[in-house]
């Protein structure tokens, strides 16, 4: 049924209004009793239980950073299945974004290209509504993913970041330092392990006991990756994040001329499904055996998923699928994953 209704009245509204009019669907799936009914249908089972970080997350897989932007359908996301939910990407202050239009669907290679620059309600926002969450029964697995405000110089960021982090550490389950998010100026710069370190190690210092993990860019070379990996280690994170959206346009299907006017951001779906385990491998091999791995890029079915669990993924997050699947997509995968 989904797949008819998308390719005949989804597919042909705007992104954007599209992905807000889901998330008014998706909030009312939150509340009581509509959230009985769908956590009956859609709650994974005991045994896909996994514990990381600390915490005991019902399933590996979760809904990755920029689909809940300002922690208004945590609810309703836990309740359509997934094992987590990582809101943001917040800053510390509140920030429109790029300008419209800002997000485009390839739909034959299943994708989006997104430059949608951090929009969000900001970090004093994000902080009542996590306030409210966490006196709310059952408590989903909340990650808060941070990123630098825009109106911040870069080499203003490390004070940015633990503004947020000291409003939002206390909250949230994890915390997921964003550098490299394409659609910031600046941003992706402060990924060099010269910047990196003294960033991670404020924000470290000001989440305090909440486990911090970084999020990295599929585009480094392979041992830049591998020495922020290690980097990680070094200054005590948790964990990481492989990866953010990629700038590549390779190997795409969709006709050139889409993609040319779809213009500048970050690709994300199927077409990172490659360059995702290959990421995934480079920094398994320079943690250790027990250092949490969150894997993203290109997944889509039980089997995208499952081949990041075998590949050493301790958790496994979507974004892009949610919207050529439909709202039971997690439903899908804990049940593929199950069988």
């Amino acid at each position: 049924m989904y797949p008819l209704l998308f390719r005949h009245v989804l597919s042909r509204f705007d992104p954007e209004f599209a992905h807000h009019a889901a998330m008014a669907v998706i909030r009312v799936l939150g509340v009581p009793p509509f959230s009985w009914v769908t956590r009956a249908l859609t709650a994974p089972s005991p045994e896909q239980q996994v514990h990381a970080l600390g915490l005991t997350f019902p399933s590996p897989f979760g809904v990755a950073a920029g689909f809940d932007k300002n922690v208004v359908g945590v609810r309703g996301l836990n309740a359509l299945g997934f094992g987590h939910i990582e809101v943001g990407t917040v800053t510390a202050i509140p920030q429109d974004g790029n300008p419209k239009p800002r997000l485009f669907r390839l739909v034959p290679d299943r994708a989006v290209v997104n430059r949608m620059g951090f929009n969000n309600n900001g970090a004093e926002a994000a902080e009542a509504r996590l306030t409210k969450l966490r006196r709310r029964t059952p408590r989903a697995v909340i990650g808060v993913n941070i990123g630098k405000s825009r109106v911040v110089a870069v080499e203003d960021a490390i004070a940015d970041y633990v503004a947020s982090a000291t409003r939002l550490a206390p909250l949230a389950d994890y915390l997921a330092v964003n550098v490299s998010s394409p659609n910031t100026p600046g941003l992706r710069g402060l990924q060099a392990v010269e910047t990196l370190a003294p960033l991670l190690r404020a924000v470290k210092e000001a989440a305090g006991a909440t486990p911090l993990l970084v999020k990295i860019a599929p585009d480094l070379p392979d041992e830049e990756i591998a020495a922020i990996a290690r980097l990680a280690v070094d200054e005590g994170l948790a964990g990481i994040i492989s990866h953010n959206t990629t700038i590549s346009r390779d190997g795409l299907r969709t006709d050139p001329a889409v993609v040319e006017a779809a213009g500048a951001g970050g690709l994300s779906g199927a077409p990172l499904k490659e360059r995702s385990l290959e990421v995934l491998a480079v920094v398994k091999a320079a943690v250790p055996a027990d250092f949490c791995v969150i894997a993203v890029g290109g997944v889509e079915t039980a089997d995208d998923v499952q081949k990041r669990l075998d590949a050493g993924a301790t958790l496994v997050q979507g974004y892009t699928a949610f919207l050529y699947r439909g709202p039971f997509w997690a439903r899908q995968i804990n049940r593929g994953l199950r069988r």
